[in-house]
């Protein structure tokens, strides 16, 4: 059953919560299991859609799983593998299909066929970064039409061996599905330009304790020497960032104070400087972060978005969100993906003052310079929000909307709740918890026609 969101705006969030584990981390620790024969124990597991597709995932071609959703643990084995193909009904779910290239290339010597990449439609991701890497380590991969979709077939016969890859772009992706095959590859790869995202971190962690002689040196440069013996691994899965800014944009933006227990000071710094800048409140102590409302928020701000170290693409729709309550104007840049502000059409609707641009405005020109796309902003406050029906087009974009809805006066009905399940664990309890007024109903059948009629505004933008 289609389910929506009641949101009745204004009222401060105050309270406390528990953050949850890492979506970007959980779900490619699942994959980097399939590595070995042995059992891998986690902890700290958040209980949200994307790792439920991915247990399934994992199950399909041989795992053995059992998931304590009250304890958030779970334990994986793949004792062997059952097949190599991962069916078309995973196409279009999530971007995991296409790492288990990577996490099975040296532990099959079948075809390995993986359905075409999916996730949240906020730009291209090309997996031509992931495929020429793969090819320096001795993997032949091919895409195909099959059936509706396509399908990439891999397989790697000769054996892999080490290599010196390059990456143009320091993707996630790619860097964690090149670590995954070098760990099995004979002889030492070095993955230079490599991503080093704090979930790329604790990929590495798991590694090591799996088998693998891994390290990263300070110039972006990963090095993987081949593993030949595997171990039992325990391992809890750092907390999730994204969550962690999220609630601390809700609540400053709201104007009211919230505590996240587990939120990691380390992995917030480009976060916590921008919040400064603009007048935000927080307070790090032992065991989390206190976010609060302080005196008036200040606009002026300049945000570009990039790879870690910098300021986090998924942090920037919320802070779009918590500047349309700043005084004066600010200016977002991003650099990440190049068709990320389409959400943007809503937030106007509800009253915001932005403004969309095709020019790389701020400090540098980035690679979408020369193109079409809509990857600049400016954005003016403070303006109060009005509620509205709003249909949600991807996951980050549908919590701005939920902040939005929370800052706005009256009712707002929040359509494509599933968005929000597959990264935001418990989100009505947790909002609720912190004196939110939000409930999750059956969705009216009135509705579809208008939530229809705002996606295709969103498509437009």
């Amino acid at each position: 059953m289609m389910e929506v969101l009641k949101v009745k705006g204004g009222k401060p969030l105050s309270g406390q919560i528990k953050a949850a584990g890492a979506k970007n981390a959980m779900t490619k620790l699942l994959v980097a299991s399939l590595l070995s024969d042995k059992k891998c124990t986690f902890y700290n597991v958040p209980n949200i859609g994307d790792v439920e597709i991915t247990v399934n995932l994992c199950k399909e071609i041989g795992s053995e799983i059992k998931w304590d959703k009250k304890e958030k643990i779970l334990e994986i084995v793949t004792p062997e593998l059952k097949t190599s193909y991962v069916p078309q009904k995973y196409s279009g779910s999530n971007r995991i299909p296409i790492l288990m290239i990577g996490a099975l290339l040296g532990r099959t010597d079948e075809d390995i066929i993986v359905p075409t990449i999916g996730g949240d439609l906020i730009g291209s991701r090309p997996v031509d970064l992931h495929i020429n890497a793969l090819h320096k380590l001795g993997a032949r991969i091919e895409y195909r039409e099959m059936k509706k979709e396509g399908a990439y077939f891999a397989q790697a016969h000769q054996g892999l061996k080490g290599s010196i890859i390059t990456l143009n772009y320091p993707s996630v992706g790619a860097t964690e599905n090149t670590m995954l095959a070098a760990v099995r590859a004979k002889g030492t790869t070095l993955i230079k330009n490599a991503a080093i995202e704090p979930e790329i971190i604790d990929l590495i962690l798991f590694l090591q304790k799996l088998g693998a002689n891994i390290m990263v040196d300070v110039d972006r440069t990963i090095c993987i020497q081949h593993a030949n013996q595997f171990h039992e691994v325990e391992h809890t899965v750092l907390t999730d960032r994204n969550e962690v800014a999220s609630y601390a944009m809700a609540a400053i933006s709201t104007k009211g104070r919230v505590f996240i227990e587990g939120a990691e000071h380390h992995n917030m710094i480009a976060f916590l400087n921008k919040l400064r800048e603009i007048g935000g409140g927080f307070q790090v102590k032992k065991n989390g972060i206190e976010f609060f409302y302080e005196n008036g928020l200040r606009g002026g701000l300049h945000l570009e978005t990039d790879v870690h170290p910098g300021f986090m693409t998924d942090w920037q729709q919320p802070f779009v969100v918590l500047m349309t309550q700043a005084q004066g104007a600010s200016v977002f840049h991003e650099t990440v993906y190049e068709n990320r502000f389409g959400y943007t059409h809503t937030l106007k609707t509800m009253g915001a003052d932005i403004e969309l641009f095709t020019q790389c405005l701020g400090g540098k020109s980035c690679r979408f310079a020369s193109s079409d796309h809509h990857h600049s902003i400016v954005v003016k406050g403070p303006t109060p929000l009005k509620s509205t029906d709003i249909s949600i087009p991807d996951l980050r974009a549908g919590f701005a909307y939920v902040m939005a809805a929370l800052i706005a006066g009256e009712t707002s009905t929040i359509s494509n709740v599933d968005f929000l399940d597959r990264g935001y664990e418990e989100l009505v309890a947790k909002l609720s918890s912190m004196g939110a007024d939000i409930t999750r109903v059956p969705a009216p059948k009135k509705g579809a026609k208008g939530a229809l009629q705002n996606m295709l505004a969103e498509t437009r933008v």
